[in-house]
């Protein structure tokens, strides 16, 4: 469950709510001064999951945007991603519609997540669902500068629901676990890009 869980949430891309006015709060700091993720999923009204979560990147946000926006880069980093597509749309015109599909398992079933990203490079993507098999995605990415620009700090916020019959306990948790290992994908991702060019 713990990697299709990771769909739930993983690069998707929407609009934004009051809860998006966030940023890490002093323990998740120290984690991301020592180089650690941080994630935090709470409950929120009709078995919505708020997730919020960051990683700092030792690149600047150009080459961060372009791992994180790349469909061909994403099985690299959502665990048992089968299929992601963009569908409508395009980043030049700032938005685009994407489609994603992950493979299921005993417990979570295969998921088809279609959602819209509004794009403002190289600094926020803020995305929504527009269809597909969960009931609720809304949320952002936010870029900001470290280092005068040579680092970058991602800042992620979800608003996610799935229709799946899993406790909501423990698909909170298995968000918990997984959001981390996404961020630090991203990471990996970057860092390699940015040796390459």
């Amino acid at each position: 469950m713990k990697h299709t869980t990771l769909a739930l949430m993983a690069f998707a891309f929407l609009a934004a709510t009051p809860v998006l006015a966030w940023t890490p709060p002093i323990d998740a700091q120290k984690s991301l001064a020592a180089g650690r993720a941080w994630a935090d999923v709470a409950p929120d009204a009709d078995g919505v999951a708020v997730i919020r979560a960051a990683v700092d990147i030792a690149a600047p946000a150009r080459t961060v945007w372009s791992v994180m926006t790349d469909c061909r880069l994403a099985a690299r980093m959502i665990a048992n991603l089968t299929s992601c597509k963009v569908v409508d749309g395009d980043q030049a015109r700032g938005w685009d519609v994407r489609e994603q599909i992950t493979h299921g398992n005993l417990i979570v079933p295969t998921i088809r997540n279609v959602v819209r990203s509004d794009y403002q490079p190289y600094s926020l993507i803020r995305f929504h669902r527009v269809g597909g098999d969960l009931k609720t995605e809304e949320g952002e990415w936010r870029l900001e500068a470290l280092d005068g620009g040579a680092g970058t700090r991602v800042i992620y916020i979800n608003r996610v629901a799935a229709n799946i019959a899993a406790p909501a306990a423990l698909v909170r948790a298995g968000m918990r676990h997984d959001t981390p290992k996404v961020l630090l994908a991203l990471r990996r991702e970057s860092l390699a890009a940015a040796k390459g060019s």
